[in-house]
């Protein structure tokens, strides 16, 4: 049995979702995310509670059983809160600013040039501080990817904890050379 799967998800009052087939759409005060769930689950909606069935006992049933709420239960948070991510910079002359009308990136980070981040639509990029980026959005798994595709630029090394770094996030740090 799955723990998480066994788990109702509870729509708040300002939510709506819909079946059709193995498709919930889930519509909010932010927008509107659909969810197509495999053949393995019954998805059902009684009022304000979505409930998800596993079909059969196979294995690949009580997997998609567990992440199958899991996805449902993102978005009806991505509808309602929605999610965000926060980056610090780290380093002597790295720094971030929106260029345009806010749909690119500019990161200075150290290379032989500067980087121009395209970020994709659904998603919010935002530099308050020139150290600091934030991720905004309704769809977890896409503000997760836009933060990792940021970070991918300039990992943190361990010597002197130079890059990007997600908030809170800790550095191993390493010892240098001795002479």
């Amino acid at each position: 049995m799955s723990r998480i799967g066994k788990k109702p998800v509870v729509l708040p009052s300002e939510v709506t979702a819909s079946v059709s087939g193995q498709t919930i759409e889930v519509k909010g005060p932010k927008g509107a995310l659909s969810f197509k769930a495999t053949d393995d689950v019954d998805i059902k909606v009684d009022g304000n509670i979505v409930t998800i069935l596993p079909r059969g006992s196979s294995k690949r049933a009580k997997q998609q059983w567990g992440m199958s709420r899991t996805c449902i239960s993102n978005c009806v948070t991505g509808v309602t809160e929605g999610f965000k991510k926060e980056l610090e910079i780290n380093g002597v002359g790295y720094r971030a600013t929106m260029q345009g009308k806010g749909n690119v990136l500019k990161l200075t980070l150290g290379l032989s040039h500067d980087v121009n981040f395209e970020v994709p639509n659904g998603v919010t990029v935002t530099a308050p501080k020139q150290t600091e980026i934030i991720v905004e959005g309704i769809d977890s798994q896409l503000v997760g990817q836009v933060a990792a595709n940021i970070r991918a630029w300039k990992k943190p090394e361990p010597y002197k904890g130079k890059g990007i770094k997600y908030k809170g996030e800790y550095i191993f740090r390493k010892e240098g050379k001795k002479k």
